[in-house]
């Protein structure tokens, strides 16, 4: 895994400093400790931090193609490069080293940005051909590595793998993006359609970008896209014989490194399920690690101990405490822009435990946005058939007034808590499903914002984009949309910032075998009744898994990292809570309405409400500001 940066001038070719693309390099170093190397050339300019993964010595970037005509760096894993290269020698491509990146530069050669159509893996990549003096960016189909880009006043584009990588450049602008404010107000994240600066961008997923000396910045060009629209004919039995080939082609495809290699192990339905195929292709006990709370109530220890023994793994655990709140300073600055995602702490724990161990560390994620692995799944299935029964006429009145005068019952046991249902139900099909996905509903941020940032926002609303996203989806059902959604928004923008800041905080490569594409592509094609029955998501997989996993684990509730933030506002953050609406630099940008802040936060820190996750994701708003220097 690595960090790459660079420079690219669109108008003239004019020289680009080296020493400016060190700086870039240097506010990336944890993404590559292992090696660093910058080249410029007229009008460009690529640089590189490596942590060395595959053919640890001699794989050196930039990379220049055997012929001089291309510059390579590259981020990532391309897990069928051994195949390649033998299908690119057999036409006639000379190869150096032993590694996947002049894999890339090969294909390239040979195919063009068709060359990405060729690539299995995870990966964000730029190449510059000097003959043609054009540079092609490219990110892989689910966006596991990400990618930022800004056009900047000297007629240059800049880039890079993360956006303080973009900040070492002086001509950057740091003026935040209200538009982006209220896509994180509601999402909790920044969606990669744009981000908390304005004009800058994230190649979005599947994407590439082809820049031409003296043409304009063109719109990135699409290159992959899942589609839902068709169902896959066979037996449930054939289907899942052939669900199980993918996961284990998957797992193994994986599992090359060079360095030591180990497994996040949490005690889950998917982590369980990668460390069992695991331990059946390999030959030695794997590694696998897990993280403990001292707190019972969120503590899964037990489970990750009983699959550690029951595959015999050298299993590494360590219990800490949930009060990690001194941490926050530290963890806004992985992400540069603001993220709630509070799982984020303990997450980083565990890449933080497994990078003592190993360099390389698989995980779960993947399995629930690709096979309805969510309890929002679960309900949006069985929503969608009262939306079948009632017409859209019937229901917006009748659960849209009851839902606004249902209470919001936070201390209510969950069956009671009915309000967000019902207003749920008042929508159609798509609307239901973003209401479930936001952190934030309509009515409450319009609530927190003053005056001056309505008239910001203009008629943008965040759910705008994802309704449109949904509508046109290669689909056929409203769970199919919601899945589709969850693709495209959700795990770029969540899950998988979340694993790749804080593993890269510690020079770790996490790798993502559920997110195999053909993996993904297969599950899309599944009959719904294969991924939701019955009450339960991913009933195919955890059918599957039965040969290898115990039921109490296969159908326990699922938990996840909790992480105790409704405690912490009410204790040792209270005062960060109360600096929200008085004195905290968000305060005083004039956006929100200080006065509702106030309630907001002392009602919570009374314990009359809960509003644990809209005060973390304001201090993180807060947090993100102040490490950007945007005051």
């Amino acid at each position: 895994m690595c960090g790459i940066a660079g420079i690219y001038h669109l108008e003239t070719p004019k020289p680009v400093d080296p020493v400016r693309i060190e700086a870039m390099c240097d506010a990336i170093a944890h993404r590559g400790p292992d090696g660093q190397g910058v080249w410029t050339a007229p009008g460009v300019g690529l640089g590189h931090r490596r942590l060395s993964i595959i053919d640890l010595a001699g794989s050196p970037q930039p990379m220049a193609s055997p012929d001089g005509r291309a510059m390579l760096v590259f981020n990532g894993e391309i897990y069928n490069y051994r195949e390649l290269r033998q299908e690119l020698k057999g036409q006639g491509a000379a190869f150096r080293t032993d590694g996947d990146s002049e894999v890339i530069l090969a294909a390239w050669q040979r195919w063009g940005p068709d060359c990405v159509t060729r690539l299995h893996g995870m990966f964000a990549f730029a190449i510059y051909d000097l003959e043609a003096r054009t540079l092609f960016l490219a990110r892989d189909r689910l966006g596991v590595k990400p990618l930022y880009y800004a056009p900047l006043s000297d007629g240059s584009v800049a880039f890079g793998s993360e956006l303080k990588a973009l900040a070492a450049h002086p001509l950057l602008r740091r003026e935040v993006d209200p538009l982006a404010v209220e896509d994180y107000l509601t999402w909790g994240y920044v969606p990669d359609d744009r981000s908390i600066l304005k004009g800058v961008y994230k190649l979005a997923a599947g994407h590439s970008l082809l820049l031409r000396h003296g043409k304009p910045l063109p719109r990135p060009s699409q290159w992959w896209d899942v589609s839902f629209a068709e169902r896959r004919k066979g037996s449930a039995a054939d289907l899942e014989a052939e669900l199980l080939h993918l996961m284990r082609q998957a797992v193994s495809s994986r599992m090359v490194a060079d360095v030591p290699l180990g497994a996040f192990l949490s005690g889950g339905v998917d982590s369980s399920s990668v460390v069992a195929l695991m331990a059946e292709a390999s030959g030695q006990p794997v590694r696998t690690c897990s993280i403990g709370f001292d707190v019972a109530a969120l503590d899964e220890s037990a489970y990750a101990s009983q699959i550690a023994q029951r595959f015999g793994t050298h299993h590494a655990a360590r219990t800490v405490s949930p009060d990690d709140f001194s941490a926050i300073d530290q963890l806004a600055g992985m992400f540069d822009e603001p993220f709630a995602d509070a799982s984020a702490l303990p997450t980083w724990r565990v890449c933080q435990l497994a990078r003592e161990s190993v360099t390389v560390a698989l995980s779960g994620d993947g399995a629930d946005e690709a096979l309805a692995g969510y309890r929002r799944h679960v309900f949006q299935s069985g929503e969608d058939k009262v939306r079948a029964l009632l017409p859209q006429a019937l229901r917006a009145p009748v659960f849209g007034t009851l839902g606004a005068i249902y209470p919001k019952a936070d201390w209510a046991p969950r069956p009671l808590r009915a309000k967000s249902t019902l207003l749920s139900l008042a929508g159609d099909s798509a609307q239901g499903y973003a209401r479930s996905m936001a952190f934030a509903p309509p009515e409450l941020r319009e609530g927190l914002y003053s005056e001056e940032f309505r008239r910001l926002r203009g008629g943008y609303r965040a759910e705008d984009p994802v309704l449109a996203l949904m509508r046109n989806a290669p689909a056929r059902s409203g769970l199919d949309r919601a899945q589709y959604a969850d693709l495209k928004v959700w795990l770029p923008g969540d899950i998988l910032t979340k694993v790749d800041r804080t593993s890269m905080a510690v020079s770790l490569e996490a790798r993502e075998p559920l997110l195999d594409h053909r993996l993904i592509e297969f599950a899309a094609s599944l009959p719904e009744s294969l991924r939701v029955r019955g009450g339960q998501g991913k009933w195919i997989m955890k059918k599957a898994m039965r040969r290898y996993l115990p039921d109490d684990i296969l159908y326990r509730p699922k938990q996840g990292f909790v992480t105790p933030i409704a405690q912490w506002f009410r204790g040792p953050l209270a005062h960060t809570a109360r600096e929200i609406a008085s004195g905290a630099q968000l305060s005083r940008t004039g956006w929100f309405d200080n006065r509702r802040l106030a309630a907001l936060v002392e009602g919570h820190i009374a314990g009359t409400s809960d509003n644990s996750r809209l005060l973390w994701q304001l201090t993180m708003l807060d947090r993100a500001f102040t490490g950007l220097g945007i005051g």
